[in-house]
């Protein structure tokens, strides 16, 4: 049942990275999630989400965060893709009750080389992070994986939100931070659903909350990255339950 909502999520993905282009509007690309998630039997997971510490419920089927916007961008008729931009997008589906997760960033036209390097490192940040949670390792490991790999190129890595469990919730215990030491936390099991996400600045690692109460950019204006992937992690190792195609 994760490989069903897995799937349906990924495509949505899928569907995203044939649509991003200069032009196109993000409430655009909101529209063509919903209707591919609905059109699979699925309620779109964001739409109406209200956490605890939000007064405000989030109005989109995807997240969409545009260059300094590091994650929960809320999609527009209104806010239209331009040449150069870099665009992160967040979605996740419930299938049969069931809950899939997965982000990618894409290119809008031509990039230029600064993001496109980010966007390829904070990919690259994610497999590593993917590969390291193996059973009997720990989120450490997972966090390690990200944080050790991104400073070697200077870029800062957003500790205010992290990846998850997943399973009938969309959120679940454990946390994943996309930092932390080798071999310290709690011990990785056979069975475990859980989401990975880093979100990858090219600058300092301080971020804010705009005045929608949502939007997450950063504080520096820098770009940001965001890739995310649920998995299960299994006896001989991690299988991908979103496998949306890689940006190379």
């Amino acid at each position: 049942m994760m490989k069903v909502a897995g799937r349906v999520t990924a495509e949505v993905l899928d569907i995203m990275r044939e649509n991003v282009r200069p032009g196109v509007s993000t409430g655009e690309l909101d529209r063509l999630a919903e209707e591919h998630i609905r059109k699979n039997n699925g309620i779109p997971a964001f739409k109406n989400y209200k956490p605890a510490y939000n007064m405000k419920p989030f109005p989109g089927t995807i997240c969409a965060s545009i260059n300094e916007e590091v994650v929960h961008g809320i999609p527009s008729f209104d806010r239209i893709l331009q040449e150069g931009d870099i665009i992160s997008v967040d979605v996740g589906a419930y299938v049969n009750g069931w809950c899939g997760d997965a982000a990618c960033t894409y290119a809008v036209g031509a990039i230029s080389p600064e993001k496109q390097k980010l966007l390829e490192v904070t990919e690259d940040a994610l497999n590593r992070a993917i590969a390291s949670a193996l059973r009997g390792n720990t989120l450490g490991d997972i966090g390690h994986a990200v944080e050790s790999y991104v400073k070697t190129f200077g870029y800062g890595v957003v500790r205010d939100y992290t990846g998850h469990g997943i399973g009938k919730k969309m959120h679940e215990a454990p946390q994943i931070p996309n930092y932390g030491n080798a071999g310290q936390g709690m011990t990785l099991k056979a069975g475990m659903t859980i989401a990975i996400e880093p979100m990858i600045m090219s600058g300092r690692e301080d971020v804010r909350v705009g005045a929608n109460g949502w939007t997450v950019s950063t504080v520096d204006g820098s770009d940001a990255a965001h890739f995310e992937r649920s998995i299960v992690i299994l006896d001989d190792g991690p299988e991908i339950l979103t496998k949306w195609q890689s940006i190379r």
